[in-house]
């Protein structure tokens, strides 16, 4: 029998959307989709590498003034800075009031950990409340940082769309000081965002029981291809004088998904509480990772802070989202002229780069073993990364499955 340290180490269950595009990548089939991939591709199936941020790594390479030194714990203060602005506007009075604060992290992801881990040691929060469902992360983030996690529903199935009603019963029922996890725009995996009617009704209720907002700012861009409309949330939050918090990820909307490029967005009531805030949370990065990458963020920095660069950047992220709308009603189009059973029109009723469709958890086993479409299983969704032939498979994809299903 074998021994040692590791010896009695158990395999963990895979990562879901890992294991998902590695039997895709190891299929050989030329006619195969992947709907498991959060990743924004072109009409040939490829990555796309911003041209925006081509150019201003090519100035960069040529650049003799840039070296290697570390940044500070905080990260590259026009980085953060840009953010802020990014996600609450240039005419943010919170800004104004200096009672805000930018704090660079390891992604959106790094940006969520960090959050939980200042409310957890300095904040006294121990309950989290997140959609049901939600993105699959969020979870694990926040059971390992010492939180109960709690879940309310989000999702209607009958209807296909927001269940408001369960919404608002969890908020009216949560223990107050509960911190709320809130997807800004672009729900992560279901596409259904609340109205700006129900933001602000959500608001109104969580203001008046002491909840706390987290928000997740992962696709801001990717909604309505508009950064400042997809802020909306955030920012009519952050009127109402709440301490809050928003994980900022650039992931999807500059391109950069291995610079791992993140800001956490640090929102209190008064100023006065900056400078303690900002000196526990970079003790915690300093025991985490203890500071930032700098490539990604002076990318990042150099477009956010040039008004030039800010407007092409602008429109690459409304190009990615208008190719994203176009997919959503080519399908829908395609759904229906095929008379495919069910209700499609919350295809294109959702937002951004993710949505349910309302297929029972039996038919990602069929897409794959029938069909060659790989899917994720614990959030039957599909990922808008295919290309106008693809549509076509997609749709005969699902019209088969549902058929086989039903039959």
């Amino acid at each position: 029998m074998a021994s040692g340290t590791f010896a009695n180490v158990k395999f963990a269950p895979p990562i879901e959307v890992f294991a998902t595009t590695a039997a895709f990548n190891k299929d050989d089939h030329p006619d195969k989709v992947n709907l498991s991939v959060g990743a924004y591709r072109t009409e040939e199936s490829k990555p796309w590498v911003l041209p925006v941020v081509r150019k201003v790594e090519a100035s960069m390479a040529s650049d003799m003034s840039l070296n290697k030194e570390y940044l500070p714990v905080a990260g590259l203060p026009s980085y953060t800075e840009g953010s802020l602005r990014l996600l609450l506007g240039d005419d943010s009075s919170a800004i104004q009031e200096q009672r805000v604060l930018g704090v660079q992290s390891l992604g959106g992801t790094g940006a969520l950990r960090l959050g939980a881990d200042l409310l957890y040691h300095h904040g006294g929060k121990r309950i989290v409340y997140v959609t049901d469902p939600t993105w699959g992360n969020h979870i694990g983030i926040f059971t390992t940082a010492g939180y109960e996690v709690r879940k309310y529903k989000y999702w209607n199935d009958a209807t296909c769309a927001l269940d408001w009603d369960s919404v608002k019963t969890c908020l009216l029922e949560a223990p107050e000081g509960s911190v709320f996890v809130l997807h800004a725009v672009a729900h992560n995996p279901t596409g259904i965002d609340p109205s700006q009617e129900q933001w602000a009704a959500m608001a109104a209720i969580m203001k008046e029981r002491n909840l706390f907002p987290f928000f997740d700012v992962a696709y801001q861009g990717f909604g309505t291809g508009d950064t400042e409309v997809d802020a909306w949330a955030v920012r009519h939050f952050v009127s109402l004088g709440f301490d809050m918090l928003g994980a900022q990820s650039y992931s999807k909307n500059f391109g950069l998904y291995n610079e791992r490029m993140g800001n956490l967005a640090i929102i209190t009531s008064d100023s006065a509480h900056i400078s303690p805030v900002k000196s526990q949370v970079e003790l915690i990065v300093r025991k985490m990772y203890s500071n930032p990458p700098s490539h990604g963020a002076r990318v990042i920095s150099a477009v956010l802070n040039n008004s030039a660069l800010n407007t092409e950047w602008k429109e690459n992220v409304m190009q990615m989202a208008s190719r994203i709308k176009l997919m959503r009603q080519k399908l829908f189009e395609k759904l229906k002229s095929l008379g495919t059973p069910g209700s499609w029109e919350h295809i294109v009723q959702q937002n951004g780069m993710f949505s349910y469709t309302g297929l029972n958890g039996l038919c990602p086993f069929e897409l794959s073993i029938y069909f060659m479409g790989f899917m994720t299983l614990n959030e039957v969704h599909s990922r808008w990364a295919f290309n106008n032939y693809q549509h076509v498979i997609l749709v005969l994809l699902f019209t088969n499955t549902l058929l086989l299903s039903w039959s």
